[in-house]
């Protein structure tokens, strides 16, 4: 089947640039594709190359970061408050938690194994399990032999009651994985009584639960 050969003028060529046929609405991937194969090996090859970075770059820049959502109850199963999570392309995971109606004080917050949180269970928060810990480390931010995937910063609650805590991990992840807290289990963000020590195993002395919920995919 004869095929005509396209031979764009000089002015032509300067006038149409990649911007005009990648952008414009006229044209489709294909004709994109046929405008490169009548160029120069060498020249074909950089435009593929140019095409290919820009289509990865978009896709990078408009898939939406992983997210997670807590909503948390105290013991008589009231809300107290909420926690949000991202995780960005890198694996880091932001936490945002924000309480009302807690106990002035800093308070011990983790991520516990289980995706139950119960506040009627005995103890209350129970069914919420141990820390988060799937690579079987010691409790504690400071403790040499640490730390659980699921350890945290204290969570400070001002005499109003009112505290937050933002905060950011990658020994965790909302994405699959070895460290995701989305495996069989799920998991739980439970707050603790008391202050935790950072140090001690399994929990820090950081008391009984008096908050908790279970970590869902928003």
């Amino acid at each position: 089947m004869f095929r005509p050969v396209i031979n764009p003028s000089p002015a032509q060529k300067r006038s149409q640039s990649l911007g005009d046929i990648f952008l414009s609405a006229n044209y489709t991937f294909s004709r994109a594709i046929r405008w490169i194969s009548f160029l120069p090996g060498g020249a074909s090859f950089l435009v593929l190359l140019s095409m290919a970075s820009s289509i990865t770059g978009c896709r990078d820049h408009q898939d939406p970061s992983a997210t997670a959502t807590v909503s948390l109850i105290s013991t008589s199963g009231s809300n107290v408050g909420s926690a949000e999570m991202t995780e960005d392309k890198d694996g880091m995971v932001t936490l945002k938690v924000n309480v009302t109606s807690l106990p002035a004080g800093s308070h011990g917050i983790h991520f516990h194994e289980i995706g139950a949180a119960d506040p009627q269970a005995a103890p209350a928060f129970a069914t919420s399990g141990e820390h988060y810990n799937p690579a079987s480390r010691k409790h504690g931010l400071e403790n040499p032999e640490g730390t659980h995937a699921g350890d945290l910063p204290n969570l400070v609650v001002d005499a109003q009651g009112r505290g937050s805590l933002v905060t950011t991990t990658d020994r965790i992840t909302l994405t699959d994985g070895p460290k995701t807290l989305f495996d069989a289990n799920g998991s739980s963000l439970i707050i603790h009584a008391s202050i935790d020590d950072q140090k001690t195993d399994p929990s820090g002395n950081s008391g009984p639960r008096i908050a908790g919920g279970v970590v869902e995919r928003k």
